[in-house]
């Protein structure tokens, strides 16, 4: 079999001890992306190695935004609470002219937080933190990182992928794995190598100089910006969670700056009351071009782009990493089915399905920020509206759903409610972990005698009814599902798979499972 080249520049000096010769996933790039979805898969007892060709995990504060649905996915991961302790909500934004503050107004509009939706607002957390925060989570779950680890080559059979790591002290080592999943960025050499193009608008030619740094003479309750004369801004905003780093945007100056402290400073006393002394250090530096694209697929055999490596946005908006965690969390279920529980090789093929056209409408949304200029940030931006509802895995069996009900493809909402014996419960306490969650509502009659019984891929919950699990004291339940009695499959990924009414809910359930997880899967109690 022929080998695909992805030769690059390796990274430095790693100490990890051993390279395992086969592993069930092989993930390439340490970002968000690659961790996330190695997290997921080290909880469904899927054996992934993480290859990064840097000796350490990315510097840089990049993105910062995370969006209320990315931060529901990471509460699955158990790792949202140490998030939101290195975070912190974007403040006002305060526009400078002529060495004064002209005017104020809020650009990340702040949504109060519902029973359905308890994380409503972005969240502001520097990118090197969330990566420190994903690592950490890794190595909890016991995944981990070879750092200073470069794919070289690859190619791939019937049965899996054969893979060639470079280390950066020159050794060499053949991994086998199931599965390759490039999350190797914007500039994927594994897209390159597979052939894959990109495809999508062009954004007017610029570059912008991201820049973290330590500065005098700015307060931290504001989002200091700055127009400049050719039509470009400067923003600086400070970081939660760091003490005194903020981070600096510099578009548009005119001609490509260099990416060196003396240009950051530089810039930065020309077109602000700043002076070169009050800009205490240059922490980290990036150039940035905008660029707008998506893979024309997401599946080539047993190789998967996810991530910047399957599509790239402007920032405006802040969709681009919050999309690529969410391609994540989207695979890291469909492979642990297919490696754990022996669904079969073609609900992989759903994956680009489903995500491609939610890369497809965030790059439009992206994109139009980016050529209006506007500076609002509003709900539509924290997708939670994300659903499949045309998804060969959605089935909706009811009629006549009254508005606002969700239907399979949608998100499953939350709901606090309470246990049997009176303590508090939220609906995605019984989401929470690898499995799919049977929402029997309202009474509904269910056989679980002929559903599977592994806890680890299907668990049933009643809402109310004779012998209920949780009790809806106070409707949250009912407001968020309605009121009629039904039955809903919940993904591994908390969007509704199967919306059946009361009468022959088990048999559509178990017909449901059956299409996802194939029958070999299926062991009832009987």
């Amino acid at each position: 079999m022929e080998l695909n080249s992805v030769k690059d520049t390796a990274g430095a000096a790693n100490n990890h001890p051993f390279v395992p010769a086969t592993v069930d996933v092989l993930i390439t790039g340490a970002g968000p992306t690659g961790i996330s979805l190695g997290i997921d898969l080290a909880r469904r007892g899927v054996r992934a190695l993480i290859v990064e060709r840097q000796d350490r995990l990315s510097q840089g504060a990049r993105g910062t935004g995370l969006q209320p649905r990315s931060q529901e996915v990471y509460e699955d991961l158990g790792l949202l609470d140490a998030i939101r302790e290195v975070g912190g909500h974007y403040p006002p934004t305060a526009l400078w002219k002529d060495g004064r503050i002209t005017e104020v107004h809020e650009m990340i509009e702040r949504v109060d937080p519902t029973p359905a939706v308890p994380w409503s607002t972005a969240l502001m957390v520097p990118q090197f933190r969330t990566l420190e925060v994903l690592h950490a989570r890794l190595t909890e779950v016991g995944g981990s990182v070879l750092f200073g680890t470069e794919l070289t080559e690859f190619a791939q059979d019937a049965d899996g992928v054969t893979a060639r790591l470079q280390r950066a002290d020159g050794t060499a080592h053949t991994v086998r794995a199931a599965y390759l999943v490039a999350a190797d960025g914007g500039r994927s050499t594994v897209r390159r190598a597979l052939g894959t193009a990109m495809s999508g608008p062009d954004l007017e030619p610029g570059v912008a100089l991201l820049a973290d740094i330590r500065v005098d003479g700015l307060d931290r309750d504001h989002w200091h910006r700055w127009i400049l004369p050719t039509g470009g801004f400067i923003g600086i905003l400070p970081l939660a969670g760091t003490g005194d780093l903020f981070q600096t945007m510099i578009a548009g100056p005119g001609g490509s700056p260099d990416p060196s402290a003396e240009t950051v400073r530089a810039l930065l006393t020309e077109h602000t009351h700043l002076t070169a002394e009050q800009i205490r250090e240059v922490v980290w530096t990036s150039l940035f071009r905008p660029r707008a694209g998506m893979a024309d697929s997401y599946r080539e055999g047993r190789v998967f782009l996810a991530g910047d490596a399957a599509h790239v946005h402007s920032p405006a908006g802040g969709q681009g990493l919050n999309t690529s965690v969410q391609d994540a969390y989207n695979l890291g279920w469909k492979l642990g089915l297919v490696l754990r529980h022996g669904a079969p090789d073609t609900l992989l093929d759903s994956y680009g399905a489903e995500r491609r056209p939610i890369a497809a409408d965030i790059l439009e949304t992206s994109t139009r920020l980016h050529r209006s200029g506007s500076l609002r940030r509003g709900r539509d931006l924290h997708q939670l509206g994300v659903g499949y509802p045309d998804s060969p895995l959605s089935r909706e069996l009811r009629t006549d759903l009254a508005e606002g009900v969700p239907a399979a493809g949608d998100r499953a909402p939350d709901a606090p409610c309470r246990t049997a014996d009176g303590r508090p419960a939220r609906l995605f306490d019984a989401f929470r972990g690898p499995h799919f969650t049977l929402l029997v509502l309202g009474g509904a009659a269910l056989d679980a005698t002929a559903l599977p019984t592994d806890p680890a891929l299907l668990r049933i919950v009643r809402v109310g009814g004779p012998d209920a699990d949780l009790l809806d004291a106070d409707g949250h339940v009912r407001d968020a599902y309605g009121s009629a009695p039904a039955v809903l499959l919940v993904r591994p990924d908390g969007y509704l798979a199967l919306g059946a009414p009361d009468e022959d809910a088990t048999a559509e359930v178990a017909t449901a499972l059956a299409d996802l997880i194939g029958t070999a899967a299926l062991q009832p109690t009987g």
